[in-house]
């Protein structure tokens, strides 16, 4: 599952320069700890998924490391997943993953920019784009193209995250109550202006591409800290790309106070705490082509 919600990067291929490889490294080290952390979530959403017969092709739209992919294969075990995204390297990770769990044979990835021309893909039964559609540059002109690609009567599901997720309560830290808010507030502005289609209502835009619109949930995704060690690598390299992204309009004084959450020799710093969750919200609408 791709989650190029902001504050990570959008689809941008390879990058050569060490401040790039960086970025790239902890892009997808949260795409990684999203799979771990929220693998009985992705396990529900495919779960509930109103396919009627089981697929046997399954293409994965801004595929990431393959969160997404895997719980497919996971969920339909006689099926094959096209895994497409624009980045080699996160292609190259989710290759190594396959090899890791034996399943090289049922998956086959394609690198393709989403907003240019696509390439000839396999005609699926299910279509899965999981926080993709948000990044796309005209999202109407691919819906219509998902539309196009389907097989007659096959699924779309389309997951979005509403914004990044929290991982602290509302009153932390002690020193400065109310820091990730603030830094949520700072990072939506942001968004606002380089992904303008997050938080979008996908349903009567699935409509005007012609599809059929049968199910849609909201699902509340809350995981604790004490019951997945994960959780704490989650909000560390999360809150990192949180800072980098929300730096410019914070305050001095909650710059300060995120850093030293961030500061792992801190004994107040995230590591260490034993208030830290991972709360946020996904919405999924299932739609059917005629």
């Amino acid at each position: 599952m791709s989650h190029h919600t902001s504050p990570q990067p959008t689809h941008a291929g390879a990058h050569h320069s060490a401040r790039h490889a960086s970025v790239f490294d902890g892009h997808a080290e949260v795409l990684d700890l999203d799979a771990e952390v929220l693998a009985g979530h992705h396990a529900s959403v495919t779960q509930w998924l109103p396919v009627g017969r089981d697929p046997r092709r399954i293409t994965d739209l801004g595929c990431g490391t393959g969160a997404g992919t895997f719980a497919l294969l996971s969920r339909f075990p006689r099926a094959e997943v096209t895994a497409v995204d624009a980045s080699p390297a996160l292609l190259e990770r989710l290759r190594e993953r396959a090899e890791a769990l034996g399943v090289t044979d049922r998956v086959r990835t394609v690198r393709a920019d989403l907003d240019e021309d696509w390439p000839e893909l396999p005609r699926p039964e299910l279509v899965w784009a999981s926080a993709s559609m948000h990044h796309m540059a005209d999202p109407d002109r691919a819906l219509r193209r998902v539309h196009d690609l389907l097989a007659p009567g096959g699924l779309f599901a389309v997951v979005e995250l509403a914004g990044f997720p929290r991982f602290l309560p509302d009153d932390a830290p002690e020193w400065r109550p109310g820091l990730e808010e603030r830094c949520h507030a700072a990072l939506a502005h942001h968004a606002a202006e380089q992904v303008p289609h997050r938080g979008a209502d996908w349903g009567p835009r699935l409509a005007a591409a012609g599809f059929t619109v049968e199910d849609e949930r909201v699902l509340t995704v809350h995981v604790g800290g004490s019951a997945d060690p994960a959780v704490g690598r989650y909000a560390l390299s999360g809150l990192r790309r949180l800072r980098d992204s929300a730096a410019h309009a914070l305050a001095p004084e909650d710059l300060d106070a995120l850093d030293r959450l961030l500061d792992t020799g801190d004994p107040l710093g995230l590591p260490h705490r034993g208030d830290l969750a991972v709360r946020t919200e996904r919405t999924v609408w299932a739609a059917r082509r005629a």
